[in-house]
Formats: structure tokens, C-alpha cells, sequence
């Protein structure tokens, strides 16, 4: 089966507030747009997806990321992250009703394709299947087979909430590169010892130096 994934983002300057005590507000948006670039372009190496729909309004992040070779669907709700993924979600699917639909976080600078694969394959089982993150709390994948709704639920504990919604909770192990969101200086911490992808390290170097 092949997967459109579908990855919102917000406009880089409201972008990764938590960051704050890791980075000054004039690094985050950087930082941020490191973070898409290199989730996408290891969503695009992945043997299973076809291809990526990202939403988003900001107007960098947009030209970034289209020269990647991702598509970019204006976030034409403007009613926060659930309303992005599912007026993304009917996007893709006007022009392939039976696309298979993954909602993927922005924010996971570490993503590797064939653990991104892994679980992309365990999900075509279930109607509606969700990867929590690497703090046990959140989700960062959210999918549904061909004819099924996404109904993303993101945001506070959106483990117990797409659990209730009825998705399939995906046990693997050994994935954690798709687990591993960016909220905070830990997680930062802790996707850079996974091993990040080149615009994070690069946007990391700065930021190192920076607070030399």
C-alpha cells in the first residue's frame, strides 16, 4: 500500500514556543522550518509514500519544502491543527478518493524512512491506527486505510483521545526516529542523539554557537 501523509504547520514565527528556554525567539522559526525539512524529506525516501501534503499558510516554509517535492495545501480553516489535517485529508483525497492517509507531525528531525516504513506497513491492518510519541502522551502518526476517515484528535493527550476514537494503538518497537517529536530542549537533546537529519544538525550548530 502506498501512504499520502499529511504534515501541518503553523506559521514559523508562532512556531516551537516551548523552545524558549533553548532558544532566542529569533532562532525557533529556523529551527522549526530545520525540522519540517528534514521530516520531509525522509518521508519522501520512504519506499511506502507516494507522496506529502504539507499544510500551511507560511509563506517560507511553503517554498522550502515544495523544493523538496511536497505539496502544499493553504491552510484555508485556519481553526488550528485538527481542522489543517482534515481539510488536508479532503484535499488528497479530491483527487484520489482511495488514497491511503497518514497525518505526520512536523516536528521529527530524526525520522528515518524504513523505521517510517515499519510503521506505515503495521497501520495498512487497521481501519484507523496511531503511533504515541516517544513521552507516551502524544501521538505523531496518525493513518487511515482507503474509504476511512483520519478524525485526528491531536493536542493534550492525544494517545488516550485517538484510543477513544477508536484507532488502533501500533506497539512496534525499535521506531523510535518516528516517535521522537521536538517540543523542548530535551527532545531536542534526545533527537540529536538519535542522529538528526542536515538541516536540524545544521540549525543546532548555530544554535550552539550562538550561546558561546
Amino acid at each position: 500500500m502506498q501512504w499520502t501523509l499529511v504534515v501541518p504547520l503553523k506559521p514559523l514565527a508562532r512556531a516551537k514556543s516551548r523552545l524558549s528556554d533553548t532558544a532566542a525567539d529569533g532562532l525557533r522559526p529556523g529551527l522549526a522550518l530545520a525540522f519540517a525539512q528534514d521530516t520531509v524529506a525522509a518521508a519522501l525516501a520512504c519506499p511506502v509514500v507516494r507522496d506529502v501534503a504539507v499544510v500551511t499558510d507560511d509563506a517560507l516554509a511553503g517554498r522550502e519544502l515544495a523544493a523538496l517535492g511536497a505539496l502544499i495545501v493553504p491552510d484555508e480553516p485556519g481553526g488550528g491543527l485538527n481542522p489543517a489535517l482534515a481539510h488536508g485529508a479532503a484535499a488528497v483525497r479530491a483527487a484520489r478518493p482511495e488514497s491511503a492517509v497518514a497525518a505526520l507531525n512536523a516536528d521529527l528531525p530524526a525520522l528515518r524512512p524504513l523505521e517510517l516504513a515499519r510503521v506505515l506497513d503495521e497501520a495498512t491492518q487497521f481501519p484507523r491506527a496511531f503511533l504515541p510519541d516517544a513521552a507516551a502522551i502524544g501521538t505523531t502518526l496518525l493513518a487511515a486505510t482507503a474509504g476511512r476517515e483520519l478524525l485526528p484528535a491531536f493536542g493534550t493527550d492525544s494517545r488516550a483521545r485517538h484510543r477513544t476514537s477508536g484507532a488502533v494503538e501500533l506497539s512496534l518497537t525499535d521506531v523510535d526516529s518516528v516517535r521522537q517529536d521536538v517540543d523542548t530542549g530535551d527532545d531536542l537533546r534526545a533527537a540529536l542523539a538519535l542522529g538528526v537529519g542536515p538541516q536540524t544538525a545544521a540549525a543546532a550548530a548555530r544554535l550552539l554557537i550562538k550561546g558561546q
